[in-house]
């Protein structure tokens, strides 16, 4: 596949989603690894569902490729959906597929670059997430990018016969005051 070079990092770069991946995303989004945290286990995701998706530009989303920067290989993917450019907020969507680079830093990585994607090109001023409370390893990940608990609301996701938590989190421009896009030309 080819990547573009959009966001740069330490180990990771964010690429331009290429619709020629569609069978890795199709792969992902059908395994309950990834989509029990996601809130997508219900779902069957199609190869022509997901092909649609792709080739279809949001115009209130930006979504890039998570890509291993030695290598070249995607590992996740990661997003600023629903856009408000009037109050100036936008939603965090993040998963890392493949299951080695997990609990390794490469989503805290990738948070981080399009947190100041988002706050300083986008002008952004508020992102929020969901956040199950089954997922204590993305909480500890969304605590560390400086995202707060904003609220929860109590056994709202049933998941594999059990309820949990969602937690509402976010972060603020204001909040955010480090730079880690590395390719940034204007310092």
């Amino acid at each position: 596949m080819k990547y573009f070079k959009k966001l740069i990092g330490e180990r990771i770069y964010l690429s331009p989603r290429n619709s020629e991946d569609v069978e890795i995303f199709t792969k992902w989004l059908n395994d309950f690894e990834i989509t029990d945290y996601i809130g997508r286990s219900a779902a069957v995701m199609t190869l022509d569902a997901e092909r649609k998706y792709l080739q279809s530009p949001e115009h209130d989303s930006v979504g890039f490729a998570i890509i291993d920067l030695e290598t070249d290989e995607m590992i996740g993917t990661v997003s600023i959906e629903g856009i408000n450019y009037n109050n100036r907020t936008g939603i965090l969507g993040i998963f890392i597929g493949k299951e080695e680079y997990r609990s390794n830093g490469y989503g805290t990585e990738a948070i981080k670059l399009i947190l100041d994607f988002a706050f300083n090109y986008l002008n952004l001023n508020s992102i929020k997430l969901d956040v199950f409370s089954c997922n204590e390893r993305a909480i500890k990940c969304y605590t560390k990018c400086g995202f707060k608990e904003a609220g929860r609301w109590r056994k709202s996701k049933y998941i594999n016969g059990k309820y949990y938590d969602t937690i509402l989190m976010d972060i603020l421009a204001e909040e955010f005051t480090e730079n880690y896009i590395k390719n940034k030309n204007v310092k």
